[in-house]
């Protein structure tokens, strides 16, 4: 596992990164869950940039100002919906990873934080969606030097628990 990965339990509003990453709907224009969390600790010009961008694809990512977050950029990236493991769900949310730490190399950004894309309302089991994110990050942290830190935000216990282990599993792989 790479050194530069980080696992906190806490609230992404409240990162002190450059950037963090939403885990957004294809609207852009908040929802529930962190999503909404975001939207409100951003402040409403958040909500006027977002209609700007006109959307986005499921696995793709935009960037929008952070406006009253600490972290001075948002990565919106959308994660799929988990149908039943056969609708290129897990290609899927790979995406969300490599497109949302590409678009921050493009920006120089530096240090980043990701919520557990999906894995809410959207019902990507946790298990299998921690596994695809830490594998993901990894793979892009061993061939680019362009990000010193990758933090990964549990708001829960139980999801800090699986990333913890993910984590663990992942060492002895290597």
């Amino acid at each position: 596992m790479n050194n530069r990965i980080e696992l906190v339990k806490g609230d992404i509003t409240e990162c002190k990164t450059e950037a963090i990453v939403n885990a957004a709907n294809n609207s852009l224009l908040g929802g529930g869950g962190v999503d909404g969390a975001i939207h409100r600790a951003a402040g409403p010009k958040l909500i006027d940039e977002c209609r700007s961008i006109g959307g986005c694809p499921t696995g793709e990512a935009r960037i929008t100002n952070g406006y009253n977050l600490e972290a001075k950029y948002i990565i919106h990236t959308v994660g799929p919906v988990w149908y039943d493991g056969n609708k290129n769900e897990t290609e899927d949310l790979a995406k969300c990873y490599v497109n949302s730490l590409q678009l921050a190399k493009e920006k120089n950004i530096k240090t980043i934080a990701f919520p557990s894309i999906s894995t809410g309302i959207y019902r990507f089991p946790i298990d299998k969606a921690s596994k695809i994110a830490l594998r993901k990050v990894n793979e892009f942290l061993d061939n680019d030097d362009s990000i010193e830190k990758i933090i990964f935000v549990c708001y829960s216990e139980e999801d800090y628990k699986v990333y913890e282990e993910g984590i663990k599993n992942i060492y002895q792989d290597k």
